[in-house]
Order: structure tokens, then sequence, then C-alpha cells
């Protein structure tokens, strides 16, 4: 029987090949969920055959637990046969080069023979690409640039994408006998955007053998490679490849132990600093003095407060929390409503009344919803007659749930000359615009700063939608000298979006903190094109804590009635959050 990783690799390569066919996007993201859901699911590959069991797992729907089943009964996938038809598997490699769109794929392989990421490089080197039809030296220096990006996300995930199975990981070691405790670290803990590497800290009866806890980890399914480094660091390969690495130690040295596996090697270089003050220059030394303490007893002893762990990268947490309040760190349960999500009128796979509904269900106040705008005609963008056709719509659906207030918007392009995609009479109907760059992200670091300020300028802009423009693993952003973009957000009194759909996460948490010591307010929105996307705040919530947010850094965590006077002034008064003149307020 096959098992669960050799199933999800072939459900990615149906994903693959329905994308590079130009498939419904939909179905292929499908089976990109499916795949994920299957690698960190609980249950054993014989166990998927039981009932209905396949489709208890979310992310699983009747047509993939279909074709796991027929991959678990008979080795073989007709669909994935059919799709892949005659390409060569090596293609799939090329798919995940950034911004090699499947169209591009098929002339290289069609035109040029090129069936792998070796191949494509070859071809960059001798000028091969050249010789195809609308590939000029611009474009096959782009491909270079995306071949060097590829080589760098090698081995990296999305965090959103791991943090299940890191779940599922811990689970199952807290399982196995003689285990007291098992923690997660490294990364992961810290929350950042890409996880290479899964780092846990398991309490292990001192004096136990660690041949034991291997021999257990050995059993756990899909779990391979496992080995021990030292005798009280084991590694191991998780069931999506990522390397393992988990330290054993006492009882009475585990919050040491977390603490170094978590901090970055510069946080973690800082607090050394720290104890070498009182004497304590090795972590031998400090490790001695500090059994028993908790990680807030560590931190006191060095004489500091204790930062959380998804501040410690060495990027100014000592001087905020040392020399400033320390905030309050923004949690999901705080976020009152969100903005930026779009339905079947654009590019969303669900209608308005769905995605209100889910909103709801979820306990949300408001929503906003914020199609796209007329010029992005690859995702169904409104003309004005659609957009009147949805206010329609959206007094239906708010008479029918009249306990979540829906706001109008629209998520507007800016134009290259950072003009927006609407006219001002237009734009100041609705209750809020997001503005967002969608195209010509080739344009000078000049000309794309000027192009987002003059839009920041708009009377009507209420806030800057994916800031960077990034697409995680995939595409880096365009170039924008984004302190003057900040330094626009301050004098015009514009939000900052933080954006939780997985692939973005976006603005960067870096520039989060930046913007938050100008005064800057951020909304965290989840971009959301389907219901289960609505989660994505959860993600965009990792971004905020990250950027030391607390609640009063987002406008989005304010009560309806806050919320509804706050967008009628900035509508008003485009100046009502101009926070010029309040750093920090």
């Amino acid at each position: 029987m096959m098992t669960k990783r050799e199933i999800a690799h072939i459900l990615s390569e149906i994903a693959f090949y329905l994308r590079l066919k130009e498939a419904n996007p939909y179905k292929s993201l499908a089976y990109e969920r499916a795949a994920r859901a299957l690698l960190t699911s609980l249950h054993e590959p014989h166990q998927l055959l039981t009932g209905d069991t396949l489709t208890d797992i979310p992310g699983i729907g009747r047509g993939t637990a279909a074709v796991i089943r027929e991959l678990l009964v008979t080795g073989a996938s007709k669909l994935h046969e059919t799709i892949k038809g005659s390409y060569p598997s090596s293609l799939v490699e090329l798919g995940e080069v950034p911004g090699l769109r499947p169209k591009q794929i098929r002339k290289l392989y069609e035109e040029a023979g090129i069936r792998s990421v070796a191949d494509l490089k070859t071809a960059c080197r001798k000028n091969q690409l050249l010789d195809l039809k609308g590939i000029g030296p611009k474009v096959q220096a782009k491909i270079q640039a995306a071949l060097g990006e590829f080589q760098r996300g090698q081995g990296y995930r999305l965090y959103a994408n791991v943090v299940a199975e890191a779940s599922t990981l811990e689970k199952d070691m807290k399982r196995l006998d003689g285990v007291e405790r098992v923690r997660i670290a490294g990364v992961l803990r810290r929350k950042m955007e890409v996880i290479n590497a899964f780092d846990f800290v398991v309490t292990w009866p001192k004096g136990r053998r660690a041949a034991q806890f291997i021999t257990g980890l050995q059993a756990i399914p899909n779990v391979s490679d496992v080995a021990s480094a030292e005798s009280t660091l084991v590694t191991a390969t998780s069931p999506t490849g990522l390397p393992i690495r988990i330290t054993l130690t006492a009882s009475t040295e585990q919050d040491f132990h977390l603490l170094q596996a978590t901090g970055s090697e510069e946080h973690l270089e800082q607090v050394l600093l720290r104890f070498a003050t009182k004497g304590l220059d090795t972590w031998n030394k400090v490790r001695a003095r500090v059994q028993k303490q908790s990680e807030t007893g560590i931190y006191a002893a060095a004489g500091l407060p204790f930062i959380p762990p998804e501040l410690r990268e060495g990027r100014g947490e000592f001087e905020v929390y040392t020399t400033h309040e320390p905030p309050q760190l923004i949690e999901s349960r705080q976020i009152a409503g969100f903005f930026h999500f779009h339905t079947d009128y654009s590019d969303g796979a669900a209608t308005v009344e769905e995605m209100v509904a889910a909103a709801r269900h979820r306990g949300y106040r408001y929503v906003g919803i914020s199609d796209h705008s007329q010029s992005a005609f690859y995702a169904n963008g409104l003309k004005e007659a659609r957009i009147r056709q949805q206010w329609a719509e959206i007094e239906t659906v708010q008479e029918k749930y009249p306990d979540i207030h829906i706001f109008r918007g629209i998520e507007a392009d800016i134009l290259p000359d950072g003009t927006m995609d609407y006219g001002d009479d237009l734009l100041s109907q609705f209750d809020f615009v997001i503005a967002s760059v969608h195209s010509r992200f080739n344009l000078s670091e000049t000309d794309q700063t000027r192009r987002v300020c003059r839009a920041l300028s708009n009377p009507y802009v209420t806030m800057f939608g994916h800031p960077t423009g990034r697409l995680l693993l995939s595409r880096s952003g365009y170039r924008l000298d984004m302190r003057q973009v900040m330094d626009a957000a301050r004098e015009y009194g514009r939000v900052l979006e933080i954006n939780g759909s997985r692939h973005r996460l976006d603005l960067d948490w870096r520039d989060v903190r930046i913007a938050k010591a100008q005064g800057i307010k951020f909304s965290i929105n989840p971009d959301a094109h389907a219901v289960d996307e609505l989660d994505n705040i959860t993600l965009g919530v990792t971004v905020a804590q990250k950027g030391g947010l607390d609640a009063g850094d987002v406008i989005n965590t304010q009560p309806l009635s806050a919320m509804k006077s706050l967008l009628r002034s900035m509508r008003l008064s485009p100046n009502a959050l101009n926070v010029r003149n309040s750093p920090g307020g």
C-alpha cells in the first residue's frame, strides 16, 4: 500500500498538471489542499479506506477522496495518468520556479525541450532562450533571477503549510512511552513566515536511555531517517521532508533548553551578554545557575523582562522591553471584524451571503467586501454596473443578517501613474477603499514609490493593500522605498494592511515594527477568496505579533460603532487618521 507521502506527491502533481492545462484554478487548489491535509492527518493509510474517514479530514472533499482511495487500492490514479499525458514528471519542479507561469513552462518544453530546472539553467547560461519567439534578453534575465530565487527558497516551506504537521508530530511524541512533555521551539515558535526545520524540546526522564525514545520515534508513521547526533540531540525527517531536531532534557532544565532552541542566534547572543555582566559568560555557566527556572525566571536572572517568543529575533526587542512599556501583543480574539475579501463577483469562490454567513458564524461583528476593480480583468474586476448590482445584493444580505454589519468596499488597482482605477465620484460612494498594486511590478524604485505615494494622497483611499506585493517563496516584492511610503501613510492618515494570505503575510513584520514606531495604524485582513480563507486572519495576527503590535495599533479591533465613526470621518476628512504629530499614538 502506498504511503501518505507518496499519495500526497501524486496529488500535488495532479494540481500542477491542472494548472499546466489551464483548468479551473479552484480545482488545482483543491488537490494542493488535499495533499497537505493528508500528510498532516493522524490516520494510517489503511485506515483511510474505512467509511467516511477521508472526507472527515478537513481539506479533503469527495473528488479528492476518490482519487486517494484509488491510489490506496490500485497504486495508480487514472486522473493522474490522463492529465499528465505525455508530459514528464520533471516539469513539476519547473512549476516551483517563482513567476514561471504554466503557459511559459509548456512553451519551454514544447519548443525547446526544457524538461527540468537543470535544463533551464543550462539554456539560460548558453542564451538558448533567445531563440524562442517572445523571449528576449529582458525575459531571459527575469527567468535567471527567478532561478536564483528558487535556489534560495529550497528547503523552506510556508509557515501556514507546516503548522498542522508540527502539531501532529507534537501529539505523536507526547504519546511515546516515557515522554513527560513536548514543546515546539525554533523558527516555528517564533512564527517566522517561512520554515526550514522543526525544533522540539522533549522532557525525558533523567538517566533513561535516548535509544528508547529513538525506538518510539521510529514507530511514528512517515517519520524517517531517525538518528542520534549526540546523547541529548535526536534528528529525523518529517512526513513532508523537513528536518526535525529534538532536544531531550530533564525536567529541571526544560525551560533553559526551550529558550536556547527558540531564540535566533542574534537574540541569544544579546541574552548572554546580559549574563556576562553578572559573571556568567558561557551558556554552561548560565545553565548551572538557572536550573529549575522558568523562561521568565531565566530572563529575570539576566536582568531582562520576559520577551515573547515571536519577538526573539535580535531586532530591537531588548530596547523596546527595557526602555518602554512592553506591548501586550495582539491576539486573534481581539479582532472584531475585517476588510478585504472577495466574492464570486470577481475572483472569489463563494457568494456574498456565503462569505458573510461564514464570518458571522466565526463571531465577527462586521466585514468589508472588496472585490477587484475594473482594471483587474484577469480577476473579473467590477465595472460600475456590477458594483451597483453587488450593492443591491449586499442590502438584501444585510437585512437577513442584521447582527453583522457589511461595509461596501473595493480593492481598487493603483494605475501606473498613481491614479486610481475609478474616478473620485464613484470612490466616494464606497465605505472604504483598499488601494493595491497588481501590475507593472517592473517599474523602477523611484517610479513605483511615486506611484504608491500619489495613490495614498487620494482622499478616498482608506488603506494600502499587501504593501510589498511579495509572494513568499515565489516572488520578491516590487522595488519600493518603504520609508517614503510610510511617510506618505502618516501624512495622509492611511492604514497599512497586514495581509493574512498564507502566500503573502504582507506587510513584512520587519517593516511593521518600523511603521509602528512612526505611529501608523494597521488593518489585519484575510484577503480571502473562499470561505475557509477567512481563517487567514490568524496568520495575519502572527505577523502583527512579530511586529510588536498591540490591539490599539490595529483599527479592526475596534467595536462596530467606533469603526463606523472612523470610516465615516476618514471619508469626510481625509486626514482623520493623521498621526504625524503623535508618533506611537
